[in-house]
Protein backbone atom coordinates (compact mmCIF):
# COMPACT_ATOMS: atom_id res chain seq x y z
CA UNK A 1 0.00 0.00 0.00
CA UNK A 2 1.40 3.35 -1.00
CA UNK A 3 1.20 6.57 0.94
CA UNK A 4 -1.38 7.94 -1.52
CA UNK A 5 -3.68 4.97 -0.91
CA UNK A 6 -3.98 5.49 2.84
CA UNK A 7 -6.01 8.72 2.81
CA UNK A 8 -8.42 7.22 0.25
CA UNK A 9 -9.03 4.00 2.15
CA UNK A 10 -9.39 5.83 5.44
CA UNK A 11 -11.70 8.48 4.01
CA UNK A 12 -14.24 6.20 2.28
CA UNK A 13 -15.49 4.52 5.49
CA UNK A 14 -15.98 7.98 7.00
CA UNK A 15 -17.90 9.37 4.02
CA UNK A 16 -20.38 6.52 3.76
CA UNK A 17 -21.77 6.84 7.32
CA UNK A 18 -22.01 10.61 6.82
CA UNK A 19 -23.97 10.14 3.61
CA UNK A 20 -26.22 7.62 5.32
CA UNK A 21 -26.97 9.96 8.18
CA UNK A 22 -27.64 12.86 5.82
CA UNK A 23 -30.01 10.68 3.79
CA UNK A 24 -31.84 9.55 6.92
CA UNK A 25 -32.08 13.15 8.14
CA UNK A 26 -33.52 14.31 4.80
CA UNK A 27 -36.06 11.48 4.84
CA UNK A 28 -37.16 12.18 8.41
CA UNK A 29 -37.47 15.93 7.84
CA UNK A 30 -39.43 15.30 4.64
CA UNK A 31 -41.90 13.03 6.43
CA UNK A 32 -42.31 15.44 9.36
CA UNK A 33 -42.83 18.51 7.15
CA UNK A 34 -45.25 16.60 4.90
CA UNK A 35 -47.43 15.72 7.88
CA UNK A 36 -47.14 19.27 9.22
CA UNK A 37 -48.17 20.66 5.82
CA UNK A 38 -51.50 18.83 6.08
CA UNK A 39 -52.51 20.82 9.14
CA UNK A 40 -51.11 24.30 8.38
CA UNK A 41 -53.52 26.80 6.88
CA UNK A 42 -56.21 29.38 7.52
CA UNK A 43 -58.95 26.84 8.25
CA UNK A 44 -58.68 24.95 11.50
CA UNK A 45 -57.83 21.37 10.61
CA UNK A 46 -56.19 19.24 13.30
CA UNK A 47 -55.56 15.51 13.61
CA UNK A 48 -58.08 15.41 16.47
CA UNK A 49 -60.83 17.04 14.39
CA UNK A 50 -60.21 14.60 11.53
CA UNK A 51 -60.23 11.52 13.76
CA UNK A 52 -63.21 12.73 15.78
CA UNK A 53 -65.23 13.46 12.66
CA UNK A 54 -67.26 16.66 12.72
CA UNK A 55 -70.96 16.57 12.08
CA UNK A 56 -70.56 18.21 8.69
CA UNK A 57 -67.25 16.53 7.84
CA UNK A 58 -65.66 19.89 7.04
CA UNK A 59 -62.18 18.99 8.36
CA UNK A 60 -61.99 15.69 6.47
CA UNK A 61 -63.31 17.30 3.28
CA UNK A 62 -60.75 20.11 3.47
CA UNK A 63 -57.97 17.60 4.12
CA UNK A 64 -58.88 15.49 1.09
CA UNK A 65 -59.81 18.31 -1.29
CA UNK A 66 -57.06 20.82 -0.48
CA UNK A 67 -54.33 19.88 1.99
CA UNK A 68 -53.35 16.45 0.63
CA UNK A 69 -53.36 17.57 -3.05
CA UNK A 70 -51.29 20.63 -2.16
CA UNK A 71 -48.73 18.60 -0.24
CA UNK A 72 -48.46 16.06 -3.07
CA UNK A 73 -48.10 18.90 -5.60
CA UNK A 74 -45.30 20.48 -3.58
CA UNK A 75 -43.44 17.18 -3.33
CA UNK A 76 -43.83 16.46 -7.05
CA UNK A 77 -42.72 19.96 -8.07
CA UNK A 78 -39.66 19.89 -5.83
CA UNK A 79 -38.57 16.45 -6.95
CA UNK A 80 -39.23 16.94 -10.68
CA UNK A 81 -37.67 20.41 -10.97
CA UNK A 82 -34.56 19.18 -9.18
CA UNK A 83 -34.30 16.29 -11.66
CA UNK A 84 -34.87 18.65 -14.60
CA UNK A 85 -31.97 20.79 -13.41
CA UNK A 86 -29.76 17.72 -12.99
CA UNK A 87 -30.52 16.48 -16.52
CA UNK A 88 -29.99 19.96 -17.96
CA UNK A 89 -26.57 20.15 -16.32
CA UNK A 90 -25.63 16.79 -17.83
CA UNK A 91 -26.77 17.87 -21.30
CA UNK A 92 -24.78 21.11 -21.23
CA UNK A 93 -21.92 19.76 -19.08
CA UNK A 94 -22.21 22.82 -16.86
CA UNK A 95 -23.10 22.99 -13.16
CA UNK A 96 -24.64 26.46 -13.37
CA UNK A 97 -27.59 25.86 -15.66
CA UNK A 98 -31.23 24.92 -15.13
CA UNK A 99 -34.47 25.49 -17.12
CA UNK A 100 -34.76 28.97 -15.61
CA UNK A 101 -31.27 30.04 -16.72
CA UNK A 102 -31.35 28.54 -20.21
CA UNK A 103 -34.49 30.14 -21.61
CA UNK A 104 -36.57 26.93 -21.40
CA UNK A 105 -39.03 28.42 -18.88
CA UNK A 106 -39.37 31.58 -20.98
CA UNK A 107 -40.08 29.57 -24.12
CA UNK A 108 -42.70 27.56 -22.21
CA UNK A 109 -44.28 30.82 -21.01
CA UNK A 110 -44.38 32.00 -24.63
CA UNK A 111 -46.23 28.79 -25.43
CA UNK A 112 -48.75 29.60 -22.71
CA UNK A 113 -49.30 33.02 -24.27
CA UNK A 114 -49.90 31.39 -27.67
CA UNK A 115 -52.60 29.18 -26.16
CA UNK A 116 -54.24 32.17 -24.42
CA UNK A 117 -54.33 34.17 -27.67
CA UNK A 118 -55.20 31.52 -30.27
CA UNK A 119 -56.78 28.72 -28.20
CA UNK A 120 -58.42 30.36 -25.16
CA UNK A 121 -60.79 27.44 -24.61
CA UNK A 122 -58.10 24.77 -24.76
CA UNK A 123 -58.04 22.27 -21.90
CA UNK A 124 -55.21 22.36 -19.38
CA UNK A 125 -53.62 19.25 -20.85
CA UNK A 126 -53.58 20.96 -24.25
CA UNK A 127 -51.94 24.04 -22.77
CA UNK A 128 -49.35 21.84 -21.12
CA UNK A 129 -48.67 20.13 -24.45
CA UNK A 130 -48.15 23.43 -26.27
CA UNK A 131 -45.92 24.72 -23.47
CA UNK A 132 -43.91 21.48 -23.60
CA UNK A 133 -43.38 21.86 -27.36
CA UNK A 134 -42.18 25.44 -26.90
CA UNK A 135 -39.95 24.33 -24.02
CA UNK A 136 -38.49 21.62 -26.24
CA UNK A 137 -37.75 24.21 -28.91
CA UNK A 138 -36.16 26.44 -26.27
CA UNK A 139 -33.91 23.60 -25.10
CA UNK A 140 -32.81 22.90 -28.68
CA UNK A 141 -32.15 26.60 -29.36
CA UNK A 142 -30.05 26.95 -26.20
CA UNK A 143 -27.98 23.86 -27.01
CA UNK A 144 -27.36 25.20 -30.52
CA UNK A 145 -26.38 28.63 -29.21
CA UNK A 146 -23.96 27.14 -26.69
CA UNK A 147 -22.32 25.10 -29.45
CA UNK A 148 -21.87 28.19 -31.66
CA UNK A 149 -20.88 30.76 -29.01
CA UNK A 150 -17.39 30.08 -27.61
CA UNK A 151 -17.46 30.19 -23.81
CA UNK A 152 -14.25 29.92 -21.82
CA UNK A 153 -15.69 30.12 -18.31
CA UNK A 154 -18.46 28.05 -16.74
CA UNK A 155 -20.43 31.07 -15.56
CA UNK A 156 -20.68 32.44 -19.10
CA UNK A 157 -22.93 29.56 -20.20
CA UNK A 158 -25.85 30.47 -17.90
CA UNK A 159 -25.32 34.14 -18.78
CA UNK A 160 -25.89 33.24 -22.44
CA UNK A 161 -29.02 31.36 -21.40
CA UNK A 162 -30.25 34.27 -19.28
CA UNK A 163 -29.79 36.66 -22.22
CA UNK A 164 -31.65 34.25 -24.50
CA UNK A 165 -34.45 33.94 -21.96
CA UNK A 166 -34.52 37.71 -21.53
CA UNK A 167 -35.08 38.23 -25.24
CA UNK A 168 -37.92 35.68 -25.31
CA UNK A 169 -39.44 37.12 -22.12
CA UNK A 170 -39.31 40.63 -23.61
CA UNK A 171 -41.17 39.47 -26.72
CA UNK A 172 -43.73 37.65 -24.58
CA UNK A 173 -44.28 40.66 -22.32
CA UNK A 174 -44.61 43.04 -25.27
CA UNK A 175 -47.21 40.89 -27.01
CA UNK A 176 -49.12 40.35 -23.76
CA UNK A 177 -49.05 44.11 -23.08
CA UNK A 178 -50.33 44.97 -26.54
CA UNK A 179 -53.16 42.46 -26.20
CA UNK A 180 -53.93 43.42 -22.59
CA UNK A 181 -53.09 39.93 -21.35
CA UNK A 182 -50.39 40.70 -18.78
CA UNK A 183 -52.64 39.84 -15.86
CA UNK A 184 -53.77 36.55 -17.38
CA UNK A 185 -50.19 35.58 -18.19
CA UNK A 186 -49.04 36.60 -14.72
CA UNK A 187 -51.56 34.28 -13.10
CA UNK A 188 -50.07 31.32 -14.94
CA UNK A 189 -46.40 32.23 -14.45
CA UNK A 190 -46.46 33.30 -10.78
CA UNK A 191 -45.08 30.51 -8.64
CA UNK A 192 -47.73 29.75 -6.03
CA UNK A 193 -49.68 26.77 -4.69
CA UNK A 194 -52.56 28.84 -3.33
CA UNK A 195 -54.98 27.60 -6.00
CA UNK A 196 -53.82 23.97 -6.00
CA UNK A 197 -56.54 21.56 -4.94
CA UNK A 198 -58.14 18.32 -6.01
CA UNK A 199 -58.53 18.36 -9.79
CA UNK A 200 -55.84 21.07 -10.24
CA UNK A 201 -52.61 19.17 -9.60
CA UNK A 202 -52.99 15.80 -11.33
CA UNK A 203 -50.90 16.84 -14.33
CA UNK A 204 -47.88 16.91 -12.05
CA UNK A 205 -47.98 13.12 -12.08
CA UNK A 206 -46.77 13.43 -15.68
CA UNK A 207 -43.72 15.24 -14.30
CA UNK A 208 -43.36 12.38 -11.84
CA UNK A 209 -43.41 9.95 -14.78
CA UNK A 210 -40.57 11.94 -16.36
CA UNK A 211 -38.58 11.42 -13.16
CA UNK A 212 -39.00 7.67 -13.65
CA UNK A 213 -37.78 8.03 -17.25
CA UNK A 214 -34.75 9.94 -15.99
CA UNK A 215 -34.10 7.16 -13.45
CA UNK A 216 -34.20 4.50 -16.20
CA UNK A 217 -31.81 6.48 -18.44
CA UNK A 218 -29.61 7.68 -15.56
CA UNK A 219 -26.47 5.79 -16.60
CA UNK A 220 -26.72 7.16 -20.13
CA UNK A 221 -27.00 10.72 -18.81
CA UNK A 222 -23.87 10.12 -16.75
CA UNK A 223 -22.00 9.04 -19.88
CA UNK A 224 -23.08 11.98 -22.05
CA UNK A 225 -21.97 14.27 -19.23
CA UNK A 226 -18.43 13.17 -20.14
CA UNK A 227 -18.72 14.53 -23.68
CA UNK A 228 -19.99 13.52 -27.11
CA UNK A 229 -16.78 11.87 -28.30
CA UNK A 230 -16.43 9.79 -25.14
CA UNK A 231 -20.07 8.68 -25.28
CA UNK A 232 -19.83 7.79 -28.98
CA UNK A 233 -16.66 5.76 -28.40
CA UNK A 234 -18.57 3.74 -25.81
CA UNK A 235 -21.21 2.92 -28.41
CA UNK A 236 -23.90 5.22 -27.01
CA UNK A 237 -26.34 6.99 -29.34
CA UNK A 238 -25.52 10.50 -28.17
CA UNK A 239 -28.26 12.30 -30.09
CA UNK A 240 -30.97 9.93 -28.90
CA UNK A 241 -30.01 10.34 -25.25
CA UNK A 242 -29.88 14.13 -25.65
CA UNK A 243 -33.34 14.02 -27.24
CA UNK A 244 -34.68 12.02 -24.28
CA UNK A 245 -33.17 14.53 -21.88
CA UNK A 246 -34.67 17.44 -23.79
CA UNK A 247 -38.14 15.84 -23.66
CA UNK A 248 -37.81 15.17 -19.93
CA UNK A 249 -36.79 18.77 -19.19
CA UNK A 250 -39.48 20.28 -21.46
CA UNK A 251 -42.35 18.16 -20.09
CA UNK A 252 -41.40 18.78 -16.46
CA UNK A 253 -41.10 22.52 -17.07
CA UNK A 254 -44.49 22.64 -18.83
CA UNK A 255 -46.27 20.55 -16.20
CA UNK A 256 -44.95 22.72 -13.37
CA UNK A 257 -45.72 25.93 -15.28
CA UNK A 258 -49.39 25.14 -15.92
CA UNK A 259 -49.90 23.93 -12.34
CA UNK A 260 -47.85 26.12 -10.04
CA UNK A 261 -45.97 28.66 -12.19
CA UNK A 262 -42.24 29.35 -12.34
CA UNK A 263 -40.05 28.36 -9.36
CA UNK A 264 -36.56 29.90 -9.59
CA UNK A 265 -33.16 28.50 -8.57
CA UNK A 266 -34.48 25.08 -7.53
CA UNK A 267 -33.01 23.09 -10.40
CA UNK A 268 -29.76 25.01 -10.01
CA UNK A 269 -28.83 24.72 -6.35
CA UNK A 270 -30.22 21.28 -5.42
CA UNK A 271 -28.12 19.22 -7.92
CA UNK A 272 -25.01 21.18 -6.92
CA UNK A 273 -25.56 20.54 -3.22
CA UNK A 274 -26.11 16.84 -3.93
CA UNK A 275 -22.97 16.79 -6.08
CA UNK A 276 -20.97 18.01 -3.09
CA UNK A 277 -22.33 15.12 -1.02
CA UNK A 278 -22.20 12.08 -3.32
CA UNK A 279 -20.53 13.17 -6.58
CA UNK A 280 -21.74 13.29 -10.19
CA UNK A 281 -23.13 9.78 -10.67
CA UNK A 282 -26.66 10.46 -11.98
CA UNK A 283 -28.16 7.16 -10.85
CA UNK A 284 -27.03 7.69 -7.27
CA UNK A 285 -27.87 11.39 -7.39
CA UNK A 286 -31.49 11.12 -8.60
CA UNK A 287 -33.06 9.98 -5.28
CA UNK A 288 -30.97 12.54 -3.40
CA UNK A 289 -31.94 15.36 -5.77
CA UNK A 290 -35.62 14.36 -5.65
CA UNK A 291 -35.66 14.16 -1.85
CA UNK A 292 -33.70 17.33 -1.22
CA UNK A 293 -35.68 19.28 -3.84
CA UNK A 294 -38.99 18.17 -2.33
CA UNK A 295 -37.72 19.05 1.15
CA UNK A 296 -36.61 22.54 0.08
CA UNK A 297 -39.89 23.38 -1.67
CA UNK A 298 -41.97 21.95 1.18
CA UNK A 299 -40.09 23.99 3.79
CA UNK A 300 -40.39 27.17 1.69
CA UNK A 301 -44.11 26.51 1.15
CA UNK A 302 -44.67 26.27 4.91
CA UNK A 303 -42.79 29.53 5.40
CA UNK A 304 -44.88 31.19 2.68
CA UNK A 305 -48.07 30.13 4.45
CA UNK A 306 -47.03 31.04 7.98
CA UNK A 307 -45.15 34.36 7.68
CA UNK A 308 -48.21 36.50 6.89
CA UNK A 309 -51.02 34.33 8.17
CA UNK A 310 -53.88 34.41 7.09
CA UNK A 311 -52.34 35.76 3.85
CA UNK A 312 -49.85 33.83 1.75
CA UNK A 313 -46.58 34.90 0.15
CA UNK A 314 -45.98 33.50 -3.36
CA UNK A 315 -43.75 30.46 -3.11
CA UNK A 316 -41.48 31.78 -5.88
CA UNK A 317 -40.48 34.69 -3.61
CA UNK A 318 -39.40 32.46 -0.73
CA UNK A 319 -37.63 29.93 -2.96
CA UNK A 320 -35.97 32.80 -4.83
CA UNK A 321 -34.51 34.27 -1.62
CA UNK A 322 -33.31 30.92 -0.27
CA UNK A 323 -32.05 29.81 -3.68
CA UNK A 324 -30.15 33.06 -4.24
CA UNK A 325 -28.35 32.67 -0.92
CA UNK A 326 -27.43 29.06 -1.71
CA UNK A 327 -26.31 30.01 -5.22
CA UNK A 328 -24.02 32.75 -3.88
CA UNK A 329 -22.57 30.26 -1.42
CA UNK A 330 -21.90 27.80 -4.25
CA UNK A 331 -20.17 30.54 -6.25
CA UNK A 332 -18.06 31.98 -3.42
CA UNK A 333 -17.16 28.86 -1.46
CA UNK A 334 -13.57 27.72 -1.45
CA UNK A 335 -12.80 25.38 -4.34
CA UNK A 336 -15.78 26.46 -6.43
CA UNK A 337 -15.47 25.66 -10.17
CA UNK A 338 -16.55 29.18 -11.00
CA UNK A 339 -13.60 30.78 -9.27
Amino acid sequence: MTVLDRPLTSTLPRLRPRRTWVGVLVGVLLAVLAVLSLFVGVSDVTPLSVLRGDTDGHAAFLLVASRIPRTLAVLLVGASLGIAGLIMQMLVRNKFVEPGTTGVSEFATLGMLVTIVFFPGLAVVGKMGVAAVFGLVGTWVFLRVVRVVPVRQLVLVPLVGIMLGGVVAAVTTFVAYRLDLLQSLGQWSQGSFATVMQGRYEFLWIAGAMVVVAWIAADRFSVIGLGEEFATNLGLDYRRVVAIGMVVVAVITAAVLVTAGMIPFLGLVVPNVVSLIIGDNVRRAIPWVAGLGALLVLACDLVARVVRMPYEIPLSVVVGVVGAVLFLWLLLRRGSRAR
